[in-house]
């Protein structure tokens, strides 16, 4: 048997289970079915690289998961999941078809289960495939069973994400490097990647990232774009540690910058430490979200502020990028101890950003890159 390489302890992944198997005991549920590959894996500790392959796991309400999954991925098994109880299937096989025969062989023909049915690896058809395959089992929506769960982190999560930190401010020096007339956009991203890979990030990124007309516009991607004095570039460095994420945006100015883009970042910076003064735990997000918003149309940096000021990230696999919390005017949560959060100021085509962990106190900067208006040389 291969050596086990658990990202946790034992006793971090027992409480896991513990705590899902007693919600599910609490709605009187027989089992729940984790579709979402960081559920799969925040419960038993299973991670493979080939997660986009038809895999999940059976929680019973009592007693050991059972993993159903591809073949050829029994590695991964013996050195990442505690537990022994899987199921296999080939490339020969229909994978709907055997995971109905291994549900019904570990829950009975009729069961009540809870299931993460907005989950991306699980299609219509084939949810619709099982339904008719298992005529007794009745289904219910627990989308956010362990997804709400997953949002406050334990202390070995967030060192995760402190470690992604680190390799995010890698990126980002690297970024103000490299930002310099005459380098393309691709370079810059070359260089981003390998300075965040050598600091640790298990994925190259380089995030959100463009210059010219395109900085200011969101969610910008790198291209071939060759770097001309004046220059706004738009930049978030978005590596990640175990597939725990830190991230931030700093703002860069090719070459040269005016009188007024230093004071156009002053003001998002003091709009931002504002904000962020009033988190703590017990605080509704829409205070800081108010302040951010009150702060950025007061000052005429925005005609609008429609997008969201903060939102929970943590252990995430693509195509997600972000987690089921976000704080908008009609948010209704609070603060709490653990939650790990990545907040953001948006004008002009300026972006300051920061990910934060939830202490008892107020909170401590995951990403710790000075705070100011970058001009490379």
């Amino acid at each position: 048997m291969a050596h086990a390489e658990y990202w946790f302890s034992i006793a971090e992944y027992q409480e896991r289970l513990a705590r899902v198997q007693q919600e599910l005991r609490r709605q009187g549920l027989d089992a729940f079915i984790a579709f979402q590959p960081e559920s799969v894996s925040w419960v038993t500790g299973f991670f493979t690289r080939a997660y986009s392959s038809f895999q999940f796991a059976i929680i019973p309400a009592n007693g050991e998961p059972t993993l159903f999954c591809r073949d050829v991925e029994a590695y991964y098994l013996d050195t990442t999941c505690l537990y022994n109880d899987c199921a296999l299937w080939n490339d020969s096989q229909d994978t709907t078809v055997e995971a109905a025969k291994v549900l019904r062989a570990r829950l009975g023909a009729s069961a009540r289960v809870g299931a993460e049915l907005g989950s991306w690896t699980l299609s219509a058809a084939r949810f619709a495939t099982l339904t008719a395959l298992l005529p007794g089992f009745e289904w219910q929506n627990q989308q956010s069973l362990i997804a709400t769960m997953r949002l406050i982190k334990s202390p070995a999560e967030i060192a995760y994400q402190r470690r992604a930190g680190i390799a995010a401010a890698a990126g980002m020096q690297a970024a103000i490097d490299t930002a310099q007339v005459g380098n393309s956009e691709r370079e810059m991203a070359a260089a981003i990647c390998a300075a965040m890979i050598r600091a640790g990030s298990d994925l190259a990124g380089p995030g959100v990232m463009a210059s010219g007309e395109r900085a200011y516009h969101l969610h910008g991607y790198y291209t071939d774009r060759v770097l001309q004095s004046g220059d706004i570039v738009q930049i978030e460095t978005t590596p990640n540690v175990r597939h725990y994420h830190a991230r931030f945006m700093r703002p860069i100015r090719v070459a040269h910058a005016s009188d007024e883009d230093y004071r156009i970042v002053e003001q998002l910076v003091a709009i931002q430490d504002a904000a962020m003064a009033t988190i703590k735990p017990g605080v509704a997000a829409t205070v800081p979200d108010a302040i951010y918003r009150e702060g950025v149309l007061s000052a005429g940096l925005r005609d609008s502020y429609t997008n969201k000021t903060m939102y929970s990230v943590g252990f995430m696999l693509l195509p997600v990028s972000g987690e089921d919390l976000e704080a908008s005017p009609v948010a209704d949560w609070s603060f709490q101890v653990g939650m790990t959060l990545h907040t953001y100021v948006l004008a002009k085509g300026f972006g300051m950003s920061e990910t934060i962990a939830i202490t008892a106190d107020g909170y401590e900067r995951l990403t710790t890159f000075p705070r100011q208006l970058f001009v490379s040389k």
